[in-house]
């Protein structure tokens, strides 16, 4: 079926560049999809306008947080931030660890052990497995494959296990500390980490052949949520969002940072920039991060230091300057930068989160035409937390 609605039912734009829309005519509808809680999207909403099934407007409103982290981390000394940092983005919380981290240490030029450097590729492998996983859950369910998500949400549970294990948290970990990691492996980790990844194996498999292969599935995602390479660089897209329009972007790859430049891997791209290739671009990056832990677990020194020498960190005055640290999280590119003035407190920090792009400026322009049943599964496709957005 190649059905082509009638664009000349949608509105005309007025001389100021917005829509003409009537809703005392009787032919438009407002709806409000969200917010909801818990879920990918989480707590934002999109106030739609519909003619008929379509949408020919959407707007994304957020403010249902109200967190405030980077003004907070102003009032708190360096080392009162890492209970903050770690909240900015609940599902895969070790990356703002990391980037906070890393920051405090260019600036006050602590130097981190090999092992250490390690240790944390480890963390951040093992919170993107956990942050795709949650994703590919969350986008079966969006069209009634509840199934995925419990499968997804079981291997899931037991990589929190694993967290549970190393740094005795199961979501807010603070096990990245400027000068290295909290503490070493336990004894053993590495083999019952080995079990949870043959695990996560099997229920890869699992989900490739119920979700990847349900015609259901393809029906409703192939050709849908169409981003277009040409708006990679206008909106700033980055991530998977980006891959599977072709775009191989990976910070990992190409700013190398921790000990990824000792790593043998290549970026997942492809080319279908839909609903169903950004799906499947995740479910092949949880593969390679399987395969990345099990290249660290295999390289990773056997011993050595994983902290280096602080000062006091209850009155630790970090030089005056200014940088930014950048990485790859399972969303796409992620950065801190941070600004110090010689205090015991940041001057400034900003949290660069992939979200707000993607579920802001992207989402309103992708929504629009779409019809109401699939609004659920493109806000879910483009993967985004609201907490980096209310920062």
């Amino acid at each position: 079926m190649n059905y082509q609605p009638d664009r000349s039912k949608y509105p005309a734009k007025k001389a100021d560049g917005t829509l003409d829309i009537d809703l005392t005519s009787g032919k438009y509808l407002k709806l409000w999809h969200g917010p909801n809680h818990p879920g990918i999207t989480g707590n934002m909403s999109v106030e739609l306008t519909v003619c008929g099934d379509e949408v020919v407007e959407g707007k994304v409103h957020v403010g249902y947080l109200h967190r405030g982290f980077e003004k907070l981390m102003e009032r708190r000394s360096f080392i009162q931030c890492f209970p903050i940092v770690c909240r900015i983005c609940v599902p895969e919380p070790d990356f703002n660890e990391y980037c906070y981290a890393a920051a405090i240490e260019e600036l006050s030029g602590v130097v981190v052990p090999e092992r250490a450097h390690w240790i944390r590729t480890m963390i951040l492998e093992m919170g993107r497995i956990n942050s795709y996983l949650m994703y590919l859950g969350g986008q079966a369910g969006a069209l009634g494959q509840g199934v995925i998500g419990q499968w997804t949400t079981y291997v899931r549970d037991l990589m929190l296990d694993r967290f549970e294990e190393l740094t005795g948290a199961r979501i807010y970990h603070m096990f990245i500390l400027p000068g290295g990691v909290r503490d070493d492996l336990p004894e053993g980790f590495k083999d019952r980490l080995e079990a949870t990844l043959k695990e996560v194996d099997a229920v890869l498999k699992d989900v490739h052949d119920v979700m990847f292969k349900n015609a259901v599935f393809k029906r409703r995602t192939i050709g849908v949520g169409y981003i277009d390479p040409a708006w990679v660089d206008e909106y700033g897209i980055t991530g998977p969002n980006a891959r599977a329009a072709g775009v191989a972007k990976d910070v990992r790859k190409d700013q190398p940072y921790l000990v990824y430049d000792q790593l043998d891997f290549e970026p997942v791209v492809d080319h279908g920039s839909d609903i169903y290739t950004r799906a499947d671009v995740r479910r092949r990056d949880v593969a390679m991060s399987v395969d990345l832990l099990r290249q660290i677990l295999a390289k990773m020194p056997n011993e050595g230091p994983v902290m280096a020498k602080l000062p006091n960190v209850l009155h630790w005055q970090i030089p005056r300057g200014e940088t930014y640290i950048r990485g790859e999280c399972s969303r796409g590119e992620y950065g801190f930068y941070l600004v110090t003035d010689g205090s015991r407190f940041p001057r400034r920090v900003n949290v660069r989160g992939p979200s707000y792009t993607h579920a802001m400026t992207l989402l309103e322009r992708m929504i629009v035409n779409t019809n109401i049943s699939d609004v659920a599964a493109l806000m879910v496709s483009l993967h985004t937390y609201p907490p980096e957005i209310e920062r």
